[in-house]
C-alpha cells in the first residue's frame, strides 16, 4: 500500500485483460509466424515455386508490419498498466527474474532487427543468408516466449521458490512445461490463421495452394491442444482444480468455449482448408481469426481466473497486498501506514472509502463491473465489519483476506453500509422476507441446496423455532462464521425460510 492507485472506470484487472490479450494474441503470432515463413519459403525453393515464393515475400511484410508495431506497442501497454495497476506485483516479478528481463530484452531487440532484415532485404541477400536471417528471428522469437512462459507460469505455481527463493525453482514450475507445449501448439495454429488474411487476395490457384498449406497447420496445432492442456490442468494447485472442475459457473462456461472454439477451428480448416479451399473467403477468414481469438482468450482468462485470490500464488493477493504484511497491518493497521491514505479521520465514511480503493479496486467497481453496491445490499456497518473478517471464506474463496485491524474494518464497513442508504421496503409475505434476508446474510458463503457450502443436510428435518434457536450462538459455532445481527422479524424470517427450504424435495 506504499503506491498510489489509479482509479478506473472499470476494475484494473480488466483493462490488463484487454490489452494482454490482443498482445499474446498476436504475440503467439509472430513466433509461429516466423517457422511458417522460412519453412514455406524454404518449400518453394524446393519445389520450385515462384508463385508462392512471392506470396512468402508479400506475408512478410504483413508480418513484420503487425508484429513489430502492434505487437511492441501493446506489449508496452503491458508494461505500462501493469505498473499503475498492481505495482507491488510487478516489482516483485522484476526484482524475481531481473536476469530473465533481460534475457528476454536481449532476444527481443535480436527479434526485431532479424524481422525487419528478412522482410526487407529479399533482393539483397542470397537465398541462404536470407533463410539464416529468418531462421534467427524464429529462435529469438522463439526464446522470448520460453523465458516469458517461466514468469507467467510461477505467478500460479511458483512451487518451491516460496520456501528457497531460488531463482531456478521459481522459473522452472510445476506448470512451466505443459504450459510452454500448450503455447507451441497454439503458434502452430496462429500462424496458419494469420497466414489465411494475405492469402485470400491471391490468384485462385496460388491461393487454392496457400490455404492448404496454412489449414494443415491450424489442424495440426489444434489436435496437440487437448493432450496440453490435459496436462496442464493435472499440474494445477488443488484450489484452482475446484474452480475448473465446476464450482464456478463463468469458469465452467469458459471451458467450454475454449473446447468449442477450439472444434470450430478445426472443423473449418479441414473443411474450409484441407477439403474445399475454394470456399476459403474473405468472411470464412474472418470469422476463423475470430474463433481463434477466443480460443486464446478462453485460455488466458482461464490461467488468470484459477489463480484466485492470488496474483502470485501463496505471496502476493490480488489487491497487490503481500501476505507478509497482512499480518502487520492486523496489528498495526492500515492508516498510519499506507502512504496514500486521503482521510484526515480512520473511524470516517471517507476513510473507509480510502480502504474500499487501496483493496477493493483491483476487482471491483462501486456500480459498474463487479459492483460492490448490489453485493452489499441491506448490510448494516456492523454486519459489513464482521464479514471483512471472513473475506477469503466467502463463496469459493476467489476473495483476498482483509489487510487492516478492527478500525479499519469498522471504517470500510460503514462506507459498505453507506452505499444502500435507503434500504428496500420489506417484502410483505414471510416466505419473500425470509429468502431476501438468506441472500443478505448468509448467501455470500452458503446456499440451501446448491454446490458451494449447502446447508440442506444441517437443517433437514429442523423447525423454524430451532433454526431460530442457534442464530444467536453461530459465531460460538465455527470461527468462520459471524454473529448474527438482524432483527428478530429478520431472524423469524429467515429461520421460516431456511427450514422450508431445506425441507422441500428438490425439483426434477
Amino acid at each position: 500500500m506504499n503506491y498510489p492507485v489509479w482509479q478506473l472506470g472499470i476494475p484494473g484487472g480488466l483493462l490488463i485483460a484487454f490489452v494482454a490479450v490482443t498482445h499474446v494474441f498476436v504475440s503467439h503470432f509472430a513466433v509461429g509466424g516466423g517457422a511458417f515463413l522460412v519453412l514455406t519459403e524454404r518449400r518453394a525453393y524446393r519445389i520450385g515455386d515462384l508463385e508462392l515464393l512471392g506470396w512468402v515475400r508479400r506475408h512478410s511484410k504483413f508480418f513484420a508490419l503487425l508484429t513489430l508495431v502492434f505487437g511492441a506497442v501493446s506489449g508496452v501497454g503491458i508494461w505500462f498498466t501493469i505498473g499503475l495497476v498492481a505495482p507491488e506485483a510487478t516489482s516483485s516479478l522484476i526484482h524475481t527474474f531481473v536476469w530473465a528481463w533481460a534475457i528476454e530484452w536481449v532476444f527481443f531487440v535480436v527479434e526485431i532487427a532479424a524481422a525487419i532484415i528478412y522482410a526487407t532485404c529479399w533482393d539483397r541477400l542470397d537465398r541462404r543468408s536470407h533463410m539464416i536471417v529468418g531462421w534467427i528471428y524464429f529462435w529469438a522469437a522463439f526464446f522470448s516466449l520460453v523465458v516469458i512462459n517461466g514468469i507467467i507460469t510461477y505467478q500460479l505455481t511458483p512451487g518451491r521458490w516460496l520456501q528457497t527463493k531460488n531463482f531456478w525453482d521459481g522459473f522452472f514450475n510445476p506448470t512451466y512445461l505443459p504450459s510452454l507445449f500448450i503455447r507451441t501448439a497454439m503458434c502452430i495454429v496462429l500462424a496458419g490463421v494469420f497466414g489465411l488474411i494475405t492469402a485470400v487476395r491471391e490468384k485462385p490457384e496460388l491461393r487454392a495452394r496457400i490455404v492448404r498449406l496454412a489449414g494443415a497447420w491450424i489442424v495440426c496445432g489444434s489436435l496437440m491442444l487437448p493432450l496440453f492442456a490435459w496436462w496442464y490442468f493435472a499440474k494445477f494447485p488443488d484450489f484452482s482444480k475446484a474452480y475448473a472442475t465446476g464450482s464456478i459457473l463463468m469458469v465452467r462456461h469458459t471451458i467450454r468455449g475454449g473446447i468449442a472454439f477450439t472444434l470450430v477451428v478445426l472443423l473449418m480448416a479441414l473443411v474450409f482448408a484441407l477439403w474445399k479451399p475454394r470456399l476459403m473467403r474473405a468472411p470464412v477468414v474472418a470469422l476463423l481469426v475470430l474463433f481463434a481469438f477466443g480460443m486464446m482468450a478462453s485460455g488466458e482468462y482461464l490461467r488468470e481466473f484459477v489463480r484466485k485470490p492470488w496474483v502470485i500464488n501463496g505471496y502476493i493477493y490480488a489487491n497487490d497486498v503481500r501476505v507478509s504484511s497482512v499480518t502487520d497491518y492486523a496489528k498495526r493497521g492500515v492508516f498510519g501506514n499506507a502512504a496514500w491514505v486521503t482521510a484526515a479521520d480512520p473511524k470516517s465514511v471517507d476513510y473507509g472509502h480510502d480502504l474500499f480503493v487501496m483493496q477493493c479496486s483491483k476487482c471491483h467497481t462501486v456500480d459498474g463491473y463487479r459492483a460492490i453496491r448490489p453485493r452489499v445490499r441491506n448490510w448494516d456497518a456492523t454486519f459489513a465489519a464482521n464479514m471483512l473478517g471472513h473475506l477469503e471464506m466467502m463463496k469459493v474463496g476467489t476473495m483476498p483476506r482483509f489487510a487492516g485491524d478492527e478500525r479499519d474494518r469498522a471504517a470500510l464497513g460503514l462506507y459498505l453500509a453507506s452505499l444502500n442508504p435507503h434500504p428496500p421496503a420489506q417484502v410483505k409475505n414471510i416466505d419473500g422476507e425470509g429468502k431476501q434476508v438468506f441472500e443478505t446474510r448468509c448467501g455470500s458463503c452458503h446456499t440451501i441446496d446448491g454446490k458451494i457450502r449447502p446447508l440442506k443436510a444441517a437443517f433437514t428435518d429442523s423447525t423454524p423455532e430451532q433454526i431460530e434457536a442457534i442464530l444467536p450462538v453461530l459465531s460460538t459455532m465455527s470461527d468462520n462464521m459471524p454473529p448474527f445481527t438482524g432483527t428478530d422479524e429478520e431472524a423469524k424470517a429467515l429461520a421460516h425460510y431456511a427450514a422450508k427450504a431445506a425441507n422441500t424435495p428438490a425439483a426434477r
